[in-house]
């Protein structure tokens, strides 16, 4: 009779432990083929284009075939430059904040501000830097395009370097302190550099979820069909590129958005690449 019940009490969590697994499998399966699907169809169609012209050649004039997106490649990286620049220290330091002020109410307001941040849409952002930069500076420019990622950047990397910082032993800042060592210096020398690679990963996502963000620049950098250097003056970048070529007549531009499109989930996918290579070690 035991024999009998054991049987059956294994048999329904054997049942039980299927379901389960499927209920897992069926929806990861769903996603990681959604992804392969969009990678391949994203490869398939910007390979074609990627050639020595498409990365130092500009925009040809409207109509013509030809030329490339160097323009798009350089006022990226100029724009997402100004953007680390401003995030990388705003987001440490709210982060010390947030770690040196545990559960007072000031600390609770912040990150109330951080989750109401992030639930704010890119394009209203874009918006408001218009109002706040664009306007009074009376230019679209690269500097107001990357302030406005930076804004996007924010939420994203100040939450992953809290949870670095609370991650470090709390042993470390108390030996520091039973040593002597000033609170500050603390935290400065020894509890930074202990989650120095949290940091530098949120750094990599913050990039990464920017880097494909078009809205904001659509109002801040504007694009600009001629390759420019100049930091307060209008810029393209892929993503504006990829909107412009898309809704365009031209075939040969709808090609090149692929091209500009591929050119972006290689980079995106690098960083995620390396930040995940990097937490391995």
């Amino acid at each position: 009779m035991e024999n009998n019940v054991f049987t059956g009490e294994y048999k329904r969590r054997k049942r039980k432990d299927i379901v389960f697994r499927l209920a897992i499998l069926v929806p990861t399966g769903i996603v990681v083929s959604l992804l392969i699907l969009i990678l391949a169809q994203v490869v398939m169609n910007g390979s074609k284009s990627l050639n020595l012209d498409f990365f130092f050649q500009q925009q040809k004039p409207f109509g013509e075939v030809g030329g490339g997106v160097v323009q798009a490649i350089v006022g990226t990286i100029m724009v997402l430059v100004v953007a680390i620049v401003i995030a990388l220290p705003v987001s440490l330091l709210a982060a010390l904040y947030l770690y040196e002020h545990k559960g007072s109410k000031r600390a609770n307001v912040l990150l109330d501000v951080v989750s109401t941040l992030q639930g704010i849409p890119s394009i209203v952002i874009g918006v408001v830097i218009y109002i706040w930069v664009v306007v009074p500076l009376k230019t679209f420019s690269a500097f107001a395009g990357g302030i406005a990622l930076s804004i996007v950047m924010l939420p994203l990397m100040i939450s992953m370097i809290k949870e670095s910082l609370d991650m470090v032993p709390s042993s470390y800042l108390e030996a520091a302190l039973a040593l002597g060592v000033p609170r500050w210096r603390a935290v400065v020398e020894i509890i930074v550099p202990a989650a120095a690679s949290g940091i530098l990963e949120a750094t990599g996502l913050g990039i990464a979820r920017a880097a494909g963000e078009t809205a904001p620049l659509i109002f801040t950098s504007f694009g600009n069909p001629f390759l420019s250097l100049n930091f307060m003056a209008p810029v393209s970048a892929l993503p504006l590129v990829i909107y412009e070529y898309v809704k365009s007549p031209y075939d040969d531009w709808h090609q090149k958005a692929w091209g500009a499109a591929l050119l972006l989930v290689l980079f995106v996918l690098s960083l995620n690449l390396l930040i995940g290579t990097r937490k391995k070690r």
